[in-house]
């Protein structure tokens, strides 16, 4: 295993991290807007449409000659982009760290989505497994990119900075969610005043995602500054370095221990954003007006959310707030097994508790983590952290995909995700996070 030497940010000129840090908050700025856009709105719906138009008369399509229901190719989509992202993703942070050179791999994962995401414009008739193809090439890549991404906040901000960097990141990619939120939703009502069709409307969405996501990749990518490694070894192939960097995390229980929890709870997170929309508008007869709606809504209070949050950390602690969050999201999703199909008020209702818990949750685990990461083995670390957030979540969309085929039922889908919030506060509840940090070999700050 490499040592990155450059771990403490305070070696650097303020004036340089403050810069680094503003071109930081822009990748979210860039990236956050297929999360929202495609993955979350248009998407699940869209490609489900579009299996729907290629299935057999008793509903399913054959994918490799997999019987699969269409209602179902979306999430089992998701869960294999997931898999591919965890064979990949220690792979490039192994070489991150050793090499130092995070930007280059930051930039290739970056447009390699941007990529596949615009290229969905060509999404339509019965092309479900072109859909399948570009979902699962443009989530591994948003994986990867956001584990680099990630890996930057402990050099570029000292502990003291950490909760209120990473919510500012959290709040920059909320922002850009609204905004372009609201030119989707001003296209998709108004198409036929704009002289396209529903799904050319649709299609142009998502490829704006993509075009979006590559134009503004460009700002941190001028602005973040690579730091020399001290040591340049060969990297390891495929599984070996996954069971090499899973070896040298046994060395840090209490950090694994954390990640164990965060894999847990984020992975109902993760599957409740990706699958929403398709809880609206197949099992509560939604318009994809009103759940564009819904996501706007999420989007301007998470911004609000994840900034409020921040300060409670300073108050409470990180691991206190979060715990309070996942207490909130247990709550909002039961209540969500109980909406009255055909009822908009109260679908807004449940969407504006999620926005205020959602970036505030996702933000405050990632500063905690970044101070439980042993210095040198950011990227790597990260990697591990990342198959959690947008790696390791395959269960909950599997679970949900699952359901819904065998009992042909959404709402029984979105209450199984419950169990996921519940044992991951318990697990957080046991994580001793003062002791972690030290065993970690990093400064413990004054409130965690």
């Amino acid at each position: 295993m490499g040592t990155d030497t450059v771990r403490t940010p305070p070696a650097d000129g303020a004036a340089d991290l403050k810069s680094e840090q503003r071109g930081w908050y822009f990748y979210d700025w860039a990236c956050s807007v297929y999360s929202t856009s495609v993955l979350t709105v248009f998407l699940g719906p869209y490609l489900t449409s579009v299996a729907e138009s290629a299935a057999d008369a008793d509903g399913y399509v054959h994918p490799l000659g997999i019987p699969v229901r269409a209602g179902s190719f979306f999430a089992y989509s998701v869960s294999l982009s997931v898999i591919v992202a965890v064979l990949v993703m220690p792979l490039v942070g192994a070489a991150a760290d050793r090499t130092g050179r995070k930007k280059p791999l930051l930039a290739a994962a970056a447009y390699l989505g941007a990529t596949a995401t615009a290229a969905m414009f060509f999404l339509d008739g019965d092309r479900y497994l072109l859909g399948g193809a570009l979902l699962i090439v443009a989530n591994a890549a948003q994986s990867v990119a956001m584990m680099l991404y990630n890996s930057y906040l402990p050099q570029i901000a000292p502990p003291e900075q950490r909760d209120a960097v990473s919510s500012r990141g959290w709040a920059f990619g909320y922002a850009a969610g609204s905004l372009v939120l609201v030119a989707n939703l001003i296209l998709y009502t108004g198409h036929d005043s704009f002289g396209v069709s529903e799904s050319t409307a649709v299609r142009i969405c998502l490829a704006s995602a993509g075009l979006w996501w590559g134009a503004f990749a460009l700002i941190p990518l001028r602005r973040l500054r690579d730091r020399r490694s001290a040591t340049r070894e060969a990297a390891l192939p495929g599984f070996r370095q996954l069971a090499a960097t899973v070896r040298d995390m046994r060395r840090h229980p209490l950090t694994l221990a954390f990640l164990l929890a965060y894999l847990v709870y984020n992975d109902g997170i993760q599957t409740v954003i990706s699958q929403a929309s398709v809880y609206g508008s197949e099992e509560l007869g939604l318009g994809q007006s009103t759940l564009i709606g819904a996501i706007l809504l999420v989007q301007v209070l998470a911004v609000a959310g994840a900034l409020t949050m921040g300060r409670l950390a300073r108050t409470y602690g990180a691991k206190r707030t979060i715990l309070g969050s996942l207490i909130a999201w247990t709550l909002t999703l039961a209540a969500g097994y109980f909406l009255p199909a055909g009822a908009p008020v109260w679908f807004f209702v449940l969407a504006a508790g999620i926005g205020l818990v959602l970036g505030g949750s996702q933000a405050l685990s990632r500063s905690l983590f970044s101070h439980l990461v042993p210095p040198g083995k950011e990227a790597e670390y990260f990697s591990a952290y990342e198959m959690s957030d947008r790696g390791m979540s395959w269960l909950g969309p599997l679970l949900f995909g699952l359901i819904y085929q065998l009992t042909g039922s959404y709402r029984a889908a979105i209450i199984s995700l419950v169990g996921f919030f519940v044992i991951g506060f318990a697990l957080l509840a046991r994580v001793p996070v003062r002791r972690a940090i030290e065993e970690a070999g990093n400064p413990v700050p004054d409130r965690i």
